[in-house]
């Protein structure tokens, strides 16, 4: 091919070198950023913006390309598109930081208006217990574990149990029946 690109030139600093790879991948490179911005008008300046992080820092970044990872053609699709991403990440309005909202703009309001019933028995004392501190308390599974004197897998193999068993109890009775109403 008449328009190989030494890439050890390139980096050794070639200006025809460079001139042939941005001229061999140029339309690429645009093609690539093209699919991440979000107007016409920045495609030029996102690929521009490729060629520079290609060659900053004495070519470092084209010096990581690998040809047995993947065709130069493909990291530098990968490397257009991070690179673009970064740059319109970069270019978003900062939002407002979490701890700076506050608490009643984050609170749930909807609370369940009324229990669910259990029959007597379904669960254990042990298992209704630990529903009640994980769920009702809002407690950790250390927490709980604690607080019982047992271990944090004692309390998730109880929970998991006692879930196993409220999913079989209000399982419809025949599923394939479920959704096809009455007959």
């Amino acid at each position: 091919m008449a328009d190989t690109i030494d890439l050890a030139a390139l980096v050794r600093g070639s200006k025809a070198q460079w001139d042939a790879f941005v001229r061999r991948y140029a339309g690429l490179i645009l093609a690539a950023v093209r699919n991440q911005a979000r107007d016409v008008g920045e495609v030029e300046d996102l690929a521009q913006e490729v060629f520079v992080r290609l060659c900053k820092d004495g070519y470092r970044l084209l010096k990581t390309y690998d040809p047995a990872r993947a065709g130069l053609s493909t990291w530098l699709t990968i490397v257009a598109r991070s690179t673009a991403r970064d740059i319109l990440r970069r270019r978003l309005p900062q939002t407002t930081p979490y701890e700076a909202v506050p608490e009643s703009a984050l609170a749930v309001t909807a609370e369940p208006t009324e229990r669910i019933k259990l029959p007597e028995g379904l669960l254990s004392p042990r298992q209704q217990l630990i529903l009640t501190m994980l769920y009702d308390r809002d407690m950790e599974v250390a927490d709980v574990a604690s607080a019982l004197k047992v271990d944090p897998q004692t309390i998730r193999s109880t929970h998991h149990k006692a879930m196993l068993k409220l999913r079989e109890h209000f399982a419809p009775e025949n599923p394939a029946k479920s959704g096809s109403g009455r007959g």
